[in-house]
Formats: structure tokens, sequence, C-alpha cells
């Protein structure tokens, strides 16, 4: 079963999400260029947003073995930490001291691993508890740490994105396989960057005239189609069978993708703007309605770019269905627009689709589609990484 969630959200002038030259990212689609949010970045914003912030249990990190040490006052068990970690191939190199001729203290070099290790807040408590018991030998010790990093991962965010981890050192598989399937963001129409000229003034200019500095930047303004897919049994998986988990998960990724933009430039922008409209589907089969603006939507005097992006969103999905379906459209849809600011009637006649008004019965509604859950109860439970 998968949870599919597609939505059209309009964004103010922004550079969201730029390129390796500060430009805005953009995309071919439909043989002219969009404006495009990376999913990676689309994903990093839901995950380290407030309203997903309770079930944030994974830490993804090169920093471990700085975090471990920090939690700890000995010496001599700092020096085992980083012996324990190098053996495991968690960090990169052996420390090297930063002391000078003239100096008569040394410090630390800090130390990263050659690759992000993404693991979980208890795994990382669980390492320390082992690192501290003098008692158990190094080699055991190394052996606990590993069948900590492989196993420890049952983390709402990690469940969600999934984990690639390759050390060679480590022989069992560290891998998690994500639930979550992001697209890139596109615009429902031909977008190009623009250039902003800007100045910043002198507020002391004395005799000198002009501008203290000038600079160029560049931003776009776009409306975005962005599609999201929950495969639900890999994400109880993920979650060791705890489905009750499982659907807080599915109903806060739903409130913080609605209510969460990413975060570039945004001191510059502030482009905060919250879809106009999100279809949630729960069915079988995965489908992204992207083919929907494979021609450009060009809006013309009096018409609004972001009611003729939900019309084409709409009857794309209902000729989709139509074709690829013999169940009703809406046994498997929730529609929702803010206060019912773009009702489905206008597009579709008697779609049998669900209407919400509100993002909150949005969540209720799905959950209980998914299983019968209720969204007031199941949002009490909160990240448990215990295995």
């Amino acid at each position: 079963m998968l949870i599919q969630i597609h939505m059209i959200q309009n964004h103010s002038p922004a550079n969201l999400n730029r390129d390796d030259l500060g430009a805005p990212k953009t995309c071919y689609f439909g043989g002219v260029i969009r404006s495009r949010i990376s999913s990676q970045c689309l994903k990093r914003s839901i995950r380290l947003s407030k309203e997903f912030s309770e079930l944030k249990g994974g830490i993804r990190t090169r920093k471990l073995l700085e975090i471990i040490e920090a939690k700890m006052d000995d010496q001599a068990l700092k020096d085992r930490a980083h012996k324990i970690l190098l053996d495991c191939g968690l960090v990169s190199k052996k420390k090297k001291s930063t002391k000078k001729d003239n100096e008569d203290d040394a410090t630390s070099g800090v130390e990263h691993a050659d690759v992000l290790v993404f693991t979980t807040s208890e795994a990382i408590q669980n390492i320390i508890r082992i690192i501290s018991n003098r008692d158990i030998a190094d080699d055991d010790a190394q052996n606990a740490v590993v069948e900590v990093i492989t196993n420890y991962v049952y983390s709402p965010d990690m469940a969600l994105c999934g984990r690639m981890l390759k050390i060679d050192k480590i022989k069992s598989n560290t891998e998690v396989e994500a639930a979550l399937q992001v697209a890139h963001a596109i615009s429902t129409h031909t977008a190009r960057p623009e250039i902003d000229y800007f100045v910043a003034a002198d507020d002391f200019p004395g005799e000198e005239s002009g501008a203290g500095h000038v600079g160029e930047s560049l931003f776009a303004s776009a409306c975005f189609y962005k599609y999201f897919s929950i495969d639900w049994e890999q994400l109880v998986t993920n979650l060791n069978g705890n489905d009750v988990l499982a659907a807080h998960t599915v109903g806060a990724f739903i409130l913080a993708a609605a209510k969460t933009n990413p975060s570039g430039k945004q001191n510059s922008y502030a482009a905060h703007n919250y879809p106009d409209c999100i279809i949630v589907e729960v069915k079988d089969s995965p489908v992204s309605y992207a083919n929907a603006f494979a021609k450009p939507i060009t809006p013309v005097k009096d018409t609004d770019l972001v009611d003729l992006s939900i019309g084409k969103m709409a009857t794309y999905m209902r000729d989709i269905n139509l074709g690829y379906s013999s169940e009703p459209i809406g046994n498997k849809a929730i529609w929702f627009s803010p206060n019912g600011r773009y009702p489905l009637a206008r597009y579709i006649e008697d779609s049998g689709i669900p209407e919400e008004k509100q993002l909150d019965e949005l969540i209720k509604k799905t959950l209980v589609k998914i299983g019968g859950y209720n969204w007031e109860e199941v949002k009490s439970v909160n990240v448990n990484t215990g295995n």
C-alpha cells in the first residue's frame, strides 16, 4: 500500500535551492526550462522541521567521534573511543597533535569519517555505554559497536529516508531500504531565473559617494508540482513492526511537507507559501502526475496560474485513474484546499472524492483510510528507537 501525496504550491520570488553557481536550480521538462527544487532539499527541510521534530531520532554526521568524545570527561576513555571507532572504520585517520614547537600543550585535531554516518540517538548512547564499560575488552567492544550501528535503526526519519552506509570494516548489512520516494519539484510553467541587482548603503559614508557594496543575486518565482510516495509496509518494517509509530510518521510527514519550505536565502526573500491544493491517494501502484504539465501552462489575461495548475492536475488524475483502474477514484483519494479555496467540483464533476477544508482533517481521513488509525491518539506516540 502506497500513500501518495500530490501538491500544487506557488512560491513568491525566492532562491530556495541553489546550484553550484548560486542560481536557483532548473531542469528541462516538456522541452522548456523549469524551476526545480531537488528531492534532497525537500527531504532535509521536512526532516529538520518543527512539525517533524518529535520524530527525528536520526543523526547524520561525519563527526561521530567528536560527538562521543564530548560526552566523556576521562581522556583514557576518549583515547579508547578513538581506537574502537578507528578499528570499526568510523574514523578516517589517526589523531594528529596540533602542538607547535613553542607551545606547551597539545590539542587533538578534529577528525571526520570518510562518509556521512546516519545513525540514531539511541545508537550513540549505547556506543558511549559500551566504550565506558572497562570490563568489556576492546575487541568485544568493537564488535558490540558494529552491532549497534547495524541494528539500532528504528527511527522514523531513517525509516522514511533509508540509509546507504558502506564501510569496509563493517561486514554486516548496514543499509536501510527507504520507505519514502520524493520527486524533484518542478514548475508547472516555463520559469527562467532573474537577476536582482542590489546595493548596500554605508550608514556613515563621509565624503565618499555611491554604494558601500554592489552585487547581483539570482532568483525565480514559480508554481511547483510536488510528489511524494510512502510505502506503508516498508515503513512499518523499518520501524520494527510498530504500526502506530508508522501512522504518526505518516501524519507528521504530511503536516511537515505542507507547512515547511526549504531555508535557502529565506532571509532575503521570505518565500513562506503554503500549498493551495493537496491530493492524498492510498493505492498500490505509484504514479506521478508531472506529465499533466508536459505542456507548460501559459497564463493569459485574467487567469490564475495556481487555478490552472490545479485544474490540469485534477483532470490528469481523473484521466489516468479512468484509463488504468476499474476502482472508483473516490475510494482512493482525498482532496484538500484551504477553506475550500479551489473546490474539486470546479474541475471534475461527480468524482466522489471527499474534500477537506482543513489540513488536520486531511491527515485524520488519510490515517483512517490506511488502517483506521486515530490521529489524535497516534500523534502522542513519540520516537522510540529501541530494539
